[in-house]
């Protein structure tokens, strides 16, 4: 099997996808890009683990369905990050359910470098878009007690937010960087106005890195 190169709205750090773990995702978020394919049964690709992740490259690892949610096998993410410590790579995993993260610490930690990643779209809990997904401030909360250095928090599709609140939510988790995007679904979800997500950004940069995302310009025209 190959990696497949970063393309489209993917990070535009990230060089390559590599997804091990496919079909439909437990945590059924409405927007999910996801959605717009054919989502077979959850299950795991053996095939994959044939392939050569090779060196020097930053890998998005289950860029496609949510590897660490409750619902996913722990011996399917074992072998995942088993097969990434072979390569001289840097990882990016992200998870809606970050207090996975600590059941695979030591599998984790023998990978050579990586991201620890958590999705936080809000401070505010839309039940109705974000399925069986933790809520914002059980990941966010996560996210606190995680030990390593380099964490990140994607903010993606950004719904509206109160201001103060969400930059607690953020902060906490004491990212190296945090990553802002738009829905590009057309899902009809809350967002939040061009002022308010500026303002945003501007606080953020006090404390962290930002990185926009290509689909975040609709927002801010």
């Amino acid at each position: 099997m190959a990696l497949n190169k970063q393309k489209g709205n993917m990070y535009g750090f990230i060089t390559h996808t590599w997804n091990v773990i496919k079909g439909k995702c437990p945590h059924d978020c409405s927007y999910c890009y996801m959605k717009r394919y054919l989502q077979p049964k959850l299950h795991f690709d053996e095939k994959e683990l044939k392939t050569n992740l090779g060196e020097g490259n930053f890998i998005f690892v289950g860029s496609s369905c949510d590897m660490f949610a409750d619902k996913i096998p722990p011996e399917w993410i074992i072998k995942i990050l088993n097969h990434c410590t072979k390569f001289n790579n840097e990882y990016l995993f992200q998870t809606k359910n970050p207090k996975a993260y600590d059941g695979y610490g030591a599998n984790i930690a023998a990978i050579n470098d990586f991201v620890l990643c958590t999705t936080i779209e809000t401070n505010r809990f839309y039940l109705d878009y974000m399925g069986s997904a933790p809520s914002p401030k059980e990941r966010s909360l996560a996210m606190q007690e995680i030990p390593w250095k380099k964490k990140h928090v994607t903010i993606e599709p950004i719904m509206d937010f109160d201001l103060e609140n969400f930059l607690f939510y953020l902060l906490d988790c004491n990212p190296i960087q945090v990553n802002i995007g738009a829905d590009s679904g057309n899902n009809n979800l809350p967002e939040p106005s061009k002022d308010k997500i500026l303002e945003l950004i501007k606080e953020l940069e006090k404390f962290t890195i930002i990185h926009q995302k290509k689909n975040l310009k609709r927002l801010l025209k």
